[in-house]
């Protein structure tokens, strides 16, 4: 082992998705980050994910990054789930109605280049082997490719390393739960006939398919066999998947040339603490889900949203340390709410008793039926139904996700780009800020209440018909939420 390397203000472990977002937004806000990959290049042709929902979409906006990735990928405003249900995506009150099929290389290769541009320093080949931390930071062992071990110190890390995290074990947190689903397939195929839509998913019997286009010409077949549950390293050839397709969808349509074959198991598990100390768990580190739904990927960017501003103030001085613990009382609750939505989904789609059978036939009906119960499941599964808790007395809107607004200058999301909070005031009121305070904007519509947004596109202050002496009062205080 050599000596340590000089302190990093935050070194992120994991370059997906939720490592990308969180260490540019680290780095957007002036804050120095490290970001290590075991591997010896992240970036791949090949990944699971494939679903961009409405609220991730939102975040990539303020970002600058939602309108390149929706030149990658196709959109769906329907989902149809267990034959019956319908689920109109149209209707989301968003600039994005949809859910966008992309390969999660492409939110990967946006991320990246964010990344990269804004000067993240990346080390790959570096696996976490040892951590220890104190009251003023965190030792990271590191081994090299070489085999070297070096320690990195800094005054936060954040583990979003997978659900295999190095750091989730070092800090001794617990990944309780269980294999919602024991063999699952998935595949990136060429076919021969094209499938009506975009998205194509039954179950029918033991068999369960689903085929999403790329919208180059590639398609992602995912899919499972009842009778057929082996171990993820058993060997998995095109034949099987073109049958497991065939007894579900009725049809292979004319499945070809797979680039890509990969047998796994679906887990439901969640971390009990996101934070421990100056440590602190995202994505796949902190919580993993049946793949219903596809909210996996998009649960872990919205964790990087709400993590990143909030280290950005402590560290900067604009925020008591006491902020961060809001990373666990914001976060933990909405990766519980999406460990039960998505594994009741997938349990209703296998089910196979007819007391089961019959549940799904009423909720299907249920919901079909019944506007606010439909609403309720759209806005959980797109993700811009979640509010995060606000004090006793808060204005009705504080811990509420903004939508997309029309400014006088422009868009909020646009406004949201820098990386600031937006203090969004009726037209005509002038208020000045203090150095560092959030960027100032108005409303275009006749709108008479004040509204302070997070970086993340969440409500921290609101007030109805306020004046300048009580809105400079509010931006006084340091924010602790």
């Amino acid at each position: 082992m050599t000596g340590t390397v000089s302190p990093n203000p935050v070194i992120v472990v994991g370059s997906g998705p939720t490592g990308l977002l969180l260490a540019g937004d680290l780095a957007t806000a002036g804050i120095p980050v490290t970001l290590l990959e075991r591997r010896p290049r992240k970036i791949s042709n090949l990944s699971r994910a494939f679903g961009v929902h409405a609220r991730t979409l939102e975040q990539l906006d303020a970002r600058g990054l939602a309108d390149p990735l929706l030149a990658t990928g196709s959109t769906i405003t329907e989902l149809r789930l267990f034959r019956r249900l319908s689920l109109d995506l149209g209707t989301l009150p968003s600039r994005f109605p949809f859910l966008l099929i992309t390969p999660q290389y492409e939110v990967e290769r946006l991320l990246e280049r964010r990344a990269l541009d804004l000067g993240v320093e990346f080390r790959h080949e570096s696996e976490v082997v040892g951590l220890r931390q104190d009251d003023a930071g965190v030792d990271l062992d590191v081994r090299g490719a070489d085999g070297t071990v070096v320690t990195h110190r800094a005054a936060y890390v954040v583990g979003a390393d997978g659900h295999r995290s190095a750091v989730r074990e070092a800090v001794g947190q617990p990944f309780p739960g269980v294999a919602v689903i024991k063999s699952l397939i998935l595949a990136d195929v060429r076919l021969a006939e094209r499938p009506e839509g975009v998205l194509t998913v039954n179950g029918a019997g033991d068999a369960f398919a689903m085929i999403a286009s790329f919208g180059d010409g590639w398609y992602r077949v995912m899919g499972w066999n009842r009778r057929h549950e082996v171990p993820d390293g058993a060997p998995l050839d095109l034949d099987e998947v073109r049958e497991i397709t065939r007894r579900a969808l009725g049809t292979d349509y004319g499945m070809h040339d797979a680039r890509w074959l990969s047998r796994f198991h679906s887990d439901e598990r969640q971390v009990p603490q996101y934070r421990v100390g100056r440590v602190f768990l995202a994505g796949d580190a902190a919580h993993v889900h049946s793949p219903a739904g596809g909210q996996g990927m998009n649960t872990g960017l919205q964790d990087a949203a709400n993590l990143g501003w909030k280290l950005a103030a402590v560290l900067k001085g604009r925020a008591p340390e006491s902020l961060l613990d809001t990373y666990q009382s914001e976060r933990h609750p909405v990766g519980k709410a999406v460990l039960r939505s998505s594994g009741g989904l997938v349990r209703l789609a296998r089910a196979q008793n007819p007391a089961l059978r019959a549940v799904r036939a009423l909720v299907s009906a249920v919901a079909n039926a019944a506007r606010p119960v439909r609403d309720k499941a759209l806005a959980q599964v797109s993700g811009i139904g979640y509010r995060y808790p606000a004090p006793r007395g808060s204005h009705r809107l504080v811990g509420t996700r903004v939508p997309d607004a029309a400014l006088e200058s422009g868009r909020l999301y646009e406004a949201l780009r820098g990386g600031r909070f937006v203090l969004i005031t009726p037209k005509g009121l002038e208020v000045p800020v203090p150095e560092g305070g959030p960027a100032v904007e108005h409303w275009a519509s006749d709108r008479r209440t004040t509204v302070l947004v997070r970086p993340d596109g969440y409500v921290a202050w609101a007030a109805d018909d306020a004046d300048v002496a009580a809105i400079e009062a509010a931006l006084t205080v340091k924010p602790n939420r």
